[in-house]
């Protein structure tokens, strides 16, 4: 498993690398954009060309993946906000094919009581996928969407692997869309991993549900919330209530050992990532001792 964490990147990207490199991460997160305002940034083609040498040659960090703003909201009754949130989507999308990420992470939303149009949210998905051009290549390949699973606070979307298997059977997209799977965001929706049996357990239902095959992405977070408290707050590793042992109860899944994976912690520096590595290795451990 290959662990690091999001870094800011700024408007010239390859810092971000050099962020990483410093604290050990072996993948990288960045925002294409400010994550709580509309307006995209609008990269020079040169920018984009020399992250991706820039990757490339780096000996250290060996993928890239993005984060759309949090200001999307794929599943509103708002036809203006739904309307403004296919736009920034598109606009994240080219942003991150353009650097050569992996995936763009994306909060699908939330219908804010009035109930769940899957339809709509597949149609914005698609839409995204058909229109985000790489701005270096001009193609619409690469980099697929990841649809991140939901603490549960707000009747936000994706709160269960139903619910993601729901839209991502209705997009259609094949390759296009993928799953992001947030411990933080399991924790609070309810989803328990506190040993072995149980994060087999979990991985097994996703497996039904959804299929291993799309998930592609995991954020390592503790929580700041207790178990089942349905809110998106993250704790540095160790710190929350969720801990190192139940942290690599879940990592250390076969399953998983060969995706990426990334802390989205408060302070993602060197000592969080040795405490990621530290529960992967306890779970291994655990795992070969039966």
């Amino acid at each position: 498993m290959l662990i690091g964490a999001h870094v800011r990147a700024g408007g010239r990207l390859v810092p971000a690398l050099e962020r990483a490199s410093v604290i050990g991460a072996e993948v990288v997160q960045v925002f294409t954009q400010s994550p709580r305002a509309w307006k995209p940034t609008q990269y020079a083609p040169d920018v984009l060309a020399a992250y991706r040498a820039a990757e490339a040659a780096h000996p250290e960090v060996a993928a890239t993946f993005c984060h759309a703003t949090y200001l999307i909201n794929l599943a509103t009754a708002d036809p203006d906000l739904l309307d403004r949130s296919r736009a920034c989507l598109v606009a994240n999308l080219q942003a991150a094919r353009g650097m050569g990420a992996r995936g763009l992470v994306l909060h699908i939303g939330s219908h804010r009581g009035l109930g769940t149009d899957v339809g709509q949210v597949a149609d914005a998905l698609r839409y995204a996928l058909d229109s985000a051009v790489d701005p270096l290549t001009g193609e619409l390949d690469g980099c697929p969407i990841l649809l991140e699973n939901a603490a549960g606070a707000g009747d936000t979307v994706g709160r269960t692997f139903e619910e993601l298997a729901d839209v991502l059977d209705r997009a259609a997209a094949g390759d296009g869309l993928g799953v992001c799977l947030d411990t933080q965001h399991l924790w609070a929706s309810g989803v328990g991993f506190g040993t072995v049996d149980e994060a087999d357990q979990v991985l097994a239902h996703f497996d039904d549900v959804i299929g291993l095959d799309r998930l592609q992405f995991l954020h390592l977070n503790d929580s700041k919330v207790p178990f089942g408290a349905n809110r998106d707050r993250h704790a540095n590793i160790g710190d929350g209530t969720i801990g190192e042992a139940a942290l690599g109860a879940l990592i250390s899944h076969p399953a998983l050992q060969d995706l990426a994976a990334a802390l989205e912690v408060p302070n993602p520096d060197a000592d969080q990532l040795a405490a990621a590595r530290r529960a992967l290795d306890l779970g291994l451990t655990r795992r070969r001792l039966g």
